[in-house]
């Protein structure tokens, strides 16, 4: 039965065309630059948002930045301040604006800090800080790469890639070096269903069999990836 929902899972993922709805091969990147503006202030210079909780949108796929801005933009992806952004953009200007981004190279991260410590227990020394991140980027990267079959949670590397590049033609989001807080925003929405008003939408279905510590050790590891 685990291995029959993974596969499906997989299949989901790979018969998706999403992307060819987005497809522009005239898009131009100087033209994203300047219309891209009014993204620095909340996405930083070159799409390297300062801000923990603003996704960086530097090297993201094309598709996908494609895909997320007309879903702001039909009310689709609810999020007021972006729907106010992308409603009066054209389809050439989310065209261009997605190749901008496309173009820069996102940023790497500082090693995460866990900061749940208890607060009964004694503090812990250097040492014993390093091996509790390193457990902690152990078992994410094994949740990375082979999922938890025993609770029907799918490796995020089908979708996602080896090194969290994303996948371009089925508009599948580049994850790598992405904030730490914001992926584990955007997976517990996708949990919690805040992030998409549909039961069946795929991640959901995954992260909803998720824990809050899979979810944290996951985000670790992929803010690493590079």
């Amino acid at each position: 039965m685990n291995k029959k929902w993974l596969a499906l899972s997989l299949t989901l993922a790979l018969s998706s065309t999403s992307s060819l709805l987005y497809a522009d091969t005239d898009a131009d990147i100087e033209a994203g630059e300047s219309k891209a503006a009014a993204c620095v202030s909340c996405h930083g210079e070159k799409g390297n948002s300062m801000v923990s909780t603003f996704p960086k949108l530097a090297q993201q796929d094309e598709s996908y930045l494609q895909k997320q801005l007309h879903a702001f933009k039909n009310g689709s992806r609810k999020n007021p301040m972006m729907e106010s952004i992308a409603k009066p953009l054209s389809d050439k200007d989310i065209a261009d604006i997605a190749a901008y981004y496309m173009a820069q190279k996102v940023s790497a991260n500082d090693l995460p800090v866990d900061n749940d410590d208890d607060d009964d227990k004694p503090a812990a020394n250097e040492a014993d800080k390093k091996a509790a991140m390193d457990k902690i980027m152990a078992a994410g990267s094994n949740l990375y790469r082979n999922g938890d079959i025993p609770n029907e949670v799918s490796a995020c590397i089908a979708c996602h890639g080896p090194l969290g590049e994303g996948n371009e033609p089925a508009a599948f989001p580049a994850l790598r070096s992405q904030h730490t807080d914001y992926l584990i925003k955007t997976l517990t929405d996708f949990k919690n269903g805040n992030r998409s008003n549909n039961p069946e939408n795929m991640m959901h279905m995954i992260t909803k069999k998720m824990t809050v510590e899979e979810i944290k050790a996951v985000s670790y590891r992929i803010s690493m990836m590079k």
